[in-house]
């Protein structure tokens, strides 16, 4: 048999190192599905909904750092992907998407399932082209890749499907070492460094904030705070790989942080951010009293949020390397001191409210996140969904540098812990992998629930059942609305799981949480826990505005006059009376 594009472009994928490919099949797909059938050197990995292959590949990325591949076919098919495809994108880890297109001699002719991918999927890609004949594939793939694995991101191929079954060209054997280009190391200039020491030598009170950036930094980390007396604040794209084991970690900022990571940063004289893009400007240090550095491998990052008094374009790792024999040993730590204080309380404060009481058959969300970390492998991949199951893995997931975590911590898309728990468990089999799944999220890609049974996947699959929408209607009733449009009416998902094959666990009363959990990780397969928690439990920001004490005042007053004062004898039973 004759090779084809098809066959070349999975023998390109397969010499790059792609050991599988998300997707659903379809028509468009055929000839590239059946030439990974006779190569058998990739496996195609069957989802249910190509979003969901989409995010899937996004975690097998992050997780490896290496190239991941996800596929649809035309029209619908390839659109169902563009969700997952920003959220990658966004996160920026490496994965190629292979959109199939309608028969090329139909493009532009109003044909059945038409769409113009390499339109559509422009913002959320490096590299968007379409493959209109044999002789253009091969370098369009080997560019993609490129572009995929340099630039951190998203490359697409949209590959109508006559085309993909086309006898192939004869394109010279692919040169992997050209193919895959290696994370550069920048190191600053030598005139950025000395700035850079100066500002941060002397008497001024230094905070750091650390990102994703911070990634293989974790000792280099550890001597800049020693060497500065400074604490650290983490984002929550930083806390797996800062938190660990780091005497100067105060803490996560933001809307789900900690009030000491927040009071850090605010009362600092020199921050220091460490590659991290953190969006929220409210949270920076206002006024010009608070010099700011950011050191960064990307110069378009800098300055984007807070305005800089020095911006240093290097890695993380690097700059802190050569930066480190420039700096003066501190020895005034009581900014340190004061912060690690205020973390103590800050996590004691929030341990406390971990805890059940036997029988009240009303168990709080964070009880179970405790015990989720508590009873999880050393080495187990966490992925949790937006909303709450983020807000409780920010603040009760303890990291240890073996740990991993994953979300949509920048995209913010609903519904995909579960599907990112697929990518992670098929990138390693024998790994424990947990999904922190609100009722919300789940529900939406529920059909992919399906998948675990069917690829043997044994994902522990936790859900927050709160029946309801719940950050949304914390942020109506935060900015003074009635909550609307935010409640569910729940199965039993532990049934439902028992059902199609998985074993189910039912948590209603705070008494069974421990062993509940233990069970579900001691299990030889897929999981489903189905934690019902309180919908009222509070998760407060570190920092409480007049806007949002006024949104509250507004939304109890609302309530009563509504008639719903119940909601407001519920919100404080849970969070005063306990």
């Amino acid at each position: 048999m004759a090779k084809t594009v098809a066959d070349q472009l999975a023998e390109t994928l397969a010499a790059a190192g792609v050991k599988r490919i998300y997707g659903i099949v379809g028509d468009s797909l055929n000839g590239l599905t059946d030439a990974l059938r006779r190569q058998r050197k990739i496996e195609w990995v069957h989802v249910r909904h190509e979003e969901v292959a989409a995010f899937a590949a996004g975690a097998e990325a992050h997780l490896t750092g290496e190239l991941a591949v996800c596929a649809g076919s035309c029209g619908p098919g390839n659109l169902h992907l563009i969700n997952g495809l920003f959220d990658c994108h966004r996160s920026r880890v490496p994965v190629l998407a292979i959109a199939a297109q309608i028969p090329s001699a139909e493009i532009g002719s109003g044909y059945f399932q038409e769409t113009h991918p390499q339109t559509l999927f422009k913002e959320c890609s490096h590299y968007c082209e379409l493959i209109s004949g044999a002789n253009q594939m091969p370098r369009a793939l080997e560019v993609a890749i490129r572009e995929a694995v340099g630039r951190r991101g998203v490359s697409v191929l949209v590959i109508p499907g006559d085309v993909a079954l086309q006898a192939a060209s004869d394109a010279l054997p692919v040169k992997v070492a050209g193919l895959l280009p290696a994370v550069p190391v920048v190191t600053p200039a030598r005139q950025d460094l000395d700035r850079l020491a100066a500002l941060l030598n002397g008497e001024s009170r230094v905070t750091i904030l650390c990102g994703s950036g911070c990634q293989s930094a974790h000792a280099e980390l550890l001597a800049l705070g020693d060497r500065l007396k400074a604490p650290m604040v983490h984002t929550m794209r930083g806390k797996e790989y800062v938190e660990w084991e780091n005497p100067y970690d105060v803490g996560m900022t933001g809307l789900i942080g900690f009030s000491s990571g927040y009071y850090a940063m605010i009362d600092c004289d020199v921050l220091l951010m460490l590659g991290t893009d953190f969006p929220y400007r409210q949270f920076y240090p206002q006024g010009a009293g608070v010099r700011i550095a950011q050191v960064d491998i990307r110069a378009e990052q800098i300055g984007r949020r807070a305005a800089v008094d020095l911006a240093v374009v290097g890695d993380v790792r690097a700059t802190t390397e050569a930066l480190l024999p420039l700096l003066q040993q501190k020895r005034d730590g009581s900014h340190l001191e004061q912060a690690r204080d205020h973390y103590a309380k800050a996590r004691k404060a929030l341990d406390d409210l971990a805890v059940g009481s036997p029988g009240k058959r009303l168990i709080h969300p964070q009880q179970v996140a405790k015990a989720i970390s508590d009873h999880a492998a050393a080495d187990a991949v966490f992925t949790c969904d937006v909303g709450l199951p983020t807000v409780w893995a920010a603040r009760y997931l303890k990291m240890n540098g073996r740990r991993r975590l994953i979300g949509s911590f920048w995209h913010g898309s609903m519904a995909n812990a579960l599907a990112q728990g697929i990518g992670a468990q098929a990138v390693y089999p024998s790994r424990q992998v947990v999904s922190l799944s609100g009722d919300g999220g789940f529900a939406m890609l529920m059909g992919d629930f399906l998948s675990l049974v069917q690829l043997g996947l044994p994902v522990k699959v936790v859900v927050f059942n709160n029946g309801a929408l719940g950050f949304i209607e914390l942020e109506q009733k935060s900015t003074g609305f009635l909550p609307f449009g935010t409640d569910f009416k729940n199965p039993n998902f532990a049934a439902m799981a028992e059902a199609v094959g998985v074993r189910g666990i039912r948590l209603e009363d705070p008494a069974d949480v421990e062993e509940g959990i233990t069970a579900a990780f001691a299990h030889d397969g897929p999981v489903l826990v189905d934690a019902v928690v309180n919908r009222t439990e509070l998760a407060m920001p570190p920092s409480i505005t007049v806007e949002m004490a006024k949104g509250f005042t507004l939304y109890m007053v609302k309530a009563v006059i509504s008639g719903r004062a119940d909601e407001v004898v519920d919100l404080a039973r849970t969070n005063l009376w306990r």
